[in-house]
């Protein structure tokens, strides 16, 4: 399992693996070193006071696809090397540590390609750095891993990743939740933040269930292309969605909630003071 999100001074970095290396999202690398809110605006100043950054840009920075709560999107990304020179643009103090823990990401990437299960380890132990139980990690682990056999078993049957990856994770979401993604984000009051990364225990067991069950219909009826995934997906998120609503029957408590990891209710279940990992101490210095 390949780790998509890295942390630098507590701020959320997404990236992706390109031609076997890192490609970080430029708003996202830009943002942890500034102090506007927005990025955009930034960057196109940016360019326009570094004119040679301005004109090398596409050599520098690709778009490419991201994954997100709501599926994949295509965002703007760049390497380390390319990271690197938009850097040199940003006068900000907290260049340097960037730059060193830029370099520490990329020894860490080399590590994991010699050994998968490093990746992991580090996405637990980034789990447990943001205050996660360990109940609540071992479920969020688990989502991934079936998350991802769904994504390749739709690769390998022609569906295409970037909007057509998002129209089926909605179709399950709104089978299994009564709602697609982005209007659950809403529900619970987030912009930007991964939305598995709140759910809770039960929400995210019923996210892997509607998945699980749209790999195995998918396998078991051999679907291929877009418009018979579409259908599986359907399927798979109803057969979560029938078994949240005899839950809810039995229990008298809705199983969606606008609770959230960034609410109060939600923040006891985090650990008290976690420490930092060894791999994440290294880049917070300042």
């Amino acid at each position: 399992m390949e780790n998509k999100l890295v942390v630098f001074q507590n701020k959320e970095i997404r990236r992706t693996l390109h031609n076997n290396e890192w490609w970080f999202v430029v708003e996202d690398a830009v943002l942890a070193l500034i102090d506007s809110k927005d990025p955009k605006q930034y960057i196109q100043r940016m360019k326009q006071r570094d004119p040679e950054l301005g004109k090398g840009w596409v050599q520098i920075v690709h778009t490419l696809s991201i994954e997100t709560a709501g599926g994949a999107q295509r965002m703007l990304c760049a390497n380390t090397e390319g990271i690197f020179r938009i850097i040199q643009s940003i006068p900000s103090p907290k260049a340097e540590p960037f730059k060193r823990w830029l370099a520490k990401v990329g020894y860490e990437r080399v590590q994991e390609i010699e050994d998968p299960e490093l990746a992991t380890a580090r996405t637990r132990e980034l789990y447990r750095a943001k205050g996660y139980s360990e109940a609540w990690i071992e479920k969020r682990m688990r989502g991934i891993a079936v998350r991802a056999e769904l994504t390749e078993e739709w690769k390998q049957r022609g569906v295409g990743e970037a909007p057509e990856y998002a129209i089926l994770t909605a179709e399950i979401s709104k089978a299994a939740f009564g709602m697609t993604p982005s209007e659950y984000k809403e529900f619970k009051g987030l912009k930007r933040e991964n939305l598995r990364d709140h759910m809770t225990d039960l929400e995210l067991i019923f996210s892997m269930l509607g998945e699980a069950a749209t790999t195995e219909i998918t396998r078991k009826q051999d679907n291929q292309g877009f418009g018979e995934n579409k259908v599986a997906a359907r399927k798979g998120g109803r057969i979560a969605g029938e078994a949240r609503e005899k839950l809810e029957i039995e229990t008298g408590e809705k199983v969606v909630t606008p609770k959230n990891f960034l609410d109060e209710p939600e923040a006891k279940k985090r650990l008290k003071n976690p420490p930092l990992p060894p791999f994440l101490k290294g880049g917070a210095k300042q």
